[in-house]
């Protein structure tokens, strides 16, 4: 079983999932792994801002989100620092995010198909008020969060409304808690679903 924690930067995913393999062994945990893709584009050239290089830097992100998928297949229980479902809202919704009207469905009609077919069978949506938020990415000087700005204001409004109509979506507040209470509340959500689906 593929579970996956969702959420804006800064909101305590990555946080979390550490917490989960000092907590519970049993349990395997996968982050997400860009450096094999942005290498890619980097040595393509390729910007994100245009067209044709979107297209293309989206497959590259598609096919890297398949493999990771592929990858835990063996595990019982398996929970993502953001999973498949990541990829497909980016996809679909970064152009809006910058004020572009690109149709990316037909185009990448083939790798879309490919990465609906590995989506976790429960969410969890860690998410905090924007103020919180920023005062959390202030206080971190050990990760470089360049998109922050952006990705606050103009697409975490979107990935919330998107994540809000799906019906395998479990909401977490994590405003008023410490990394280890949000470690434990999502702990006990795995436990949940691992009894939901008669897991160990």
């Amino acid at each position: 079983m593929v579970l996956s924690l969702q959420g804006c930067m800064a909101v305590g995913k990555t946080s979390a999932a550490r917490w989960l393999e000092a907590h519970d062994p049993t349990l395997q945990v996968s982050y997400e792994d860009n450096a094999a893709v942005l290498a890619e584009v980097r040595r393509r050239g390729l910007d994100k801002t245009r067209w044709p290089d979107y297209i293309e830097i989206q497959q590259l992100w598609l096919q890297n989100e398949v493999r990771r998928w592929q990858a835990v297949q063996g595990h019982p229980c398996t929970v993502m620092d953001f999973g498949a479902e990541e990829i497909e809202f980016y996809t679909l919704h970064y152009p809006r995010s910058i004020g572009r009207d690109w149709a990316v469905e037909e185009p990448l009609a083939r790798e879309l198909a490919a990465v609906r077919r590995c989506m976790p069978r429960r969410i969890l949506f860690l998410d905090a008020p924007d103020e919180v938020l920023r005062r959390r990415k202030a206080g971190d000087a050990s990760r470089d969060r360049g998109f922050f700005d952006h990705y606050l204001t103009a697409l975490l409004p979107l990935k919330r409304a998107w994540f809000a109509a799906k019906d395998n979506v479990d909401f977490l507040d994590t405003a008023s808690l410490t990394p280890d209470e949000t470690g434990a509340a999502v702990l006990e959500w795995v436990v949940r679903q691992r009894r939901a689906q008669q897991l160990p």
